[in-house]
């Protein structure tokens, strides 16, 4: 490791989360005007990474809840060329202070995700994970609530090679403010998990939904079938009425269901795209968005802010775009 550096995303707190971080020594933040929410920050977050020229990204909660000494371990399959991204198996089952039901929510949130993402990743939503930089770059997560899920499908379907190590956790110090409740938690990750694998899997998730419909309709005109066979169809109307009606919706879920295969190819498409973009970005040395240097000496100027502007002028008036090629080797965010 040659370089290790600190960001500090700051998700619009009302707190004095940037002057303690610069306190600290952290080099790097990233300031959201206002609260986006965690995968809005986390995107935030990586992309500034790569602009400030890092090779590897180790990210990690706000909340103390992993032990940073297993930083280590977690980047050691990425330094060896036999992972592009790690993530930390927190043994869920072994955490005392995780109730029943989340560990259930947890082992189910790992399951479909193992399944739409073809991994064998058995802590899927946990959030110490490290990445090289072709990861990253692949990563683009468009959910609002989490980004750990969507995250591990987008890299199992694109060319990155997924792996995980087993890691420690601290004791809890205090209650999670990503939601208010674990009622809230349970009805957005169950939502979440929902549309992730809707979203990534529509053909397989519309075409069950057809064949839930279509089984009771085949039966309703089997019913009516036999009654009409033994004389007594008058009656039984009621059976093909609703049949048909099954039958329409199940044609308009496997309907859907072709179209949604479609939009996920088409989605494919576009991550591919924007995955050429960024590339093009990063050579061109466009500035993280948001960014504000931390501790003395600073890496790269304010993309927000009052400073913002004239920094950015005046380097457009020494002849240079703002960010321009030979400026990247400059930045560095926590590079090992």
């Amino acid at each position: 490791m040659d370089v290790v550096e600190w960001l500090v995303i700051d998700d619009g707190s009302t707190d004095a989360t940037v002057e303690v971080a610069r306190a600290r020594g952290v080099h790097h933040i990233v300031r959201l005007t206002n609260n986006k929410g965690l995968a809005a920050g986390f995107q935030a977050g990586l992309d500034a990474c790569l602009k400030l020229g890092a090779d590897v990204i180790v990210n990690t909660d706000a909340d103390n809840q992993y032990y940073g000494g297993d930083i280590e371990r977690l980047i050691a399959p990425v330094l060896a060329g036999d992972a592009d991204m790690v993530v930390g198996d927190r043994q869920v089952q072994s955490i005392e202070h995780f109730s029943p039901l989340k560990k259930r929510l947890q082992r189910l949130g790992s399951a479909v995700v193992r399944r739409a993402s073809d991994t064998d990743v058995p802590d899927t939503t946990s959030g110490f994970r490290a990445y090289n930089r072709e990861a990253a770059l692949q990563v683009q997560v468009v959910s609002k609530f989490t980004y750990t899920l969507e995250s591990i499908i987008q890299a199992g379907k694109m060319l990155v090679a997924v792996d995980h190590v087993p890691i420690r956790t601290n004791e809890k110090t205090r209650e999670s403010r990503l939601f208010p409740s674990m009622s809230a938690y349970v009805r957005r990750n169950t939502v979440a998990i929902f549309r992730v694998y809707s979203l990534y899997e529509p053909l397989r998730v519309f075409t069950l939904a057809a064949a839930v419909v279509a089984i009771p309709a085949l039966l309703l005109f089997a019913r009516f079938a036999w009654f009409y066979a033994n004389g007594e169809g008058r009656g039984h109307v009621q059976s093909l009425i609703v049949g048909a009606v099954l039958s329409i919706a199940a044609i308009q879920l496997a309907g859907l269901a072709v179209v949604g295969d479609i939009l996920a190819a088409s989605r494919l498409l576009q991550q591919r795209t924007l995955e050429r973009v960024r590339r093009v970005e990063l050579a061109l040395g466009v500035p993280p968005s948001h960014y504000e240097p931390g501790a003395p000496p600073a890496a790269a100027p304010a993309t927000t802010g009052a400073e913002a502007g004239p920094e950015a002028g005046e380097a457009a008036g020494n002849g240079a775009p703002a960010g321009s090629p030979g400026e990247t080797g400059e930045r560095e965010a926590l590079r090992l």
